[in-house]
């Protein structure tokens, strides 16, 4: 009796095993089973409810799992998970500037591509940092100026402009901790005639000081820029493409121009290395590579493409960085301008 009972037991855990919560090899692929599983993302707070409605259900109702998100800015949420040696977040989106000094400090995962079908769809730019294991972007965003064109008098055309005696005292860059801080130092380089690898930035810094006497202050988020041209404390300001929507539409008769040549900056997702289930995290990862989402997201989230198979109207990619101006943007080389 006892063997039997032995027998029948071993049985029953060998089909548990095989069919409880079954699961696939895989990113692209859905899993089956009823045990609900989670993954804890850590991402801006950018729009969450069209988030939650376009981007997380489905991916929830597709892999029977919850996604809980912890946001804030990148600056915060990198610095609690490098702080966080137990943490629980187990894919994370950042601009490219953390996600490259991430990478070394050995806080991510390091991505195996064959496991994220959708990558190989990814445009030039791309799929060279893909490549080179500098995080999988799935969004590109680059830099402009914003600026009040009857408090300004003149018409601005580059970034070269905003070092003009005639907007001493009424100009905004963004801080060197946020997302396009750093570009400063490549567009200060620029300015100069000088390739910023070429001396460590020697002629930036020295180009922002002649900068100073135009700033009124420099500025950690996007949205801080609304009241400030609203009370006329600036003129112009130096924005990313992807804030320009919410600070038009507090002030109608700003101008939004991109240069010629710009810079880029790709947000990225990274697994971490305390990740519970990484079979998920490159399901969802896949999941924002995939035609379908970036299709939804371009015009939900004003998020431009990274997918080359995502097509964009000429009138929804006007504040958005896609075709020529993603083609032309400069890539900044975060491993070199970080240490700087």
């Amino acid at each position: 009796m006892k063997k039997v009972l032995a027998l029948s037991l071993c049985a029953a855990i060998v089909l548990t095993g095989c069919g409880g919560t079954g699961t696939t090899g895989t990113a692209g692929e859905k899993k089956s089973g009823t045990e609900e599983k989670k993954l804890v993302l850590s991402t801006y707070g950018l729009s969450e409810d069209i988030s939650e409605e376009e981007v997380y259900k489905p991916f929830e109702d597709q892999y029977n799992c919850k996604i809980v998100t912890e946001t804030g800015s990148t600056n915060e949420r990198y610095t609690k998970l490098s702080a966080d040696s137990q943490t629980t977040i187990d894919v994370i989106e950042l601009s490219q500037a953390m996600t490259a000094k991430g990478i070394e400090e050995g806080l991510f995962e390091p991505l195996d591509l064959s496991k994220i079908e959708n990558s190989q769809y990814l445009i030039k730019a791309a799929k060279t940092m893909a490549d080179a294991g500098q995080g999988i972007a799935y969004t590109i965003n680059s830099i402009g100026i914003m600026y009040d064109p009857e408090a300004v008098g003149f018409e601005i055309k580059s970034f070269d402009d905003l070092w003009k005696a005639e907007l001493e005292g009424s100009v905004a860059i963004p801080d060197i901790t946020t997302t396009f801080g750093p570009a400063m130092v490549y567009m200060a380089s620029d300015y100069k005639g000088v390739d910023v690898t070429s001396d460590k930035g020697a002629a930036a810094f020295e180009a922002l000081e002649e900068l100073k006497p135009n700033l009124v202050k420099t500025y950690a988020k996007s949205s801080d820029l609304i009241n400030m041209f609203t009370s006329g404390e600036i003129k112009a300001a130096i924005v990313g493409d992807f804030g320009v929507p919410t600070i038009r539409e507090a002030n109608p008769g700003l101008v939004y121009v991109t240069p010629d040549v710009t810079y880029a900056n790709f947000n990225t997702i990274s697994i971490t290395k305390n990740c519970k289930d990484k079979e998920l995290a490159y399901a969802y990862i896949n999941y924002r590579l995939s035609k379908e989402l970036q299709d939804k997201t371009t015009k939900a989230l004003n998020e431009a493409p990274t997918n080359s198979q995502v097509e964009v109207s000429k009138e929804e990619s006007e504040n958005m960085t896609y075709g020529p101006a993603a083609e032309s943007a400069k890539v900044l080389d975060y491993s070199f301008v970080n240490p700087v």
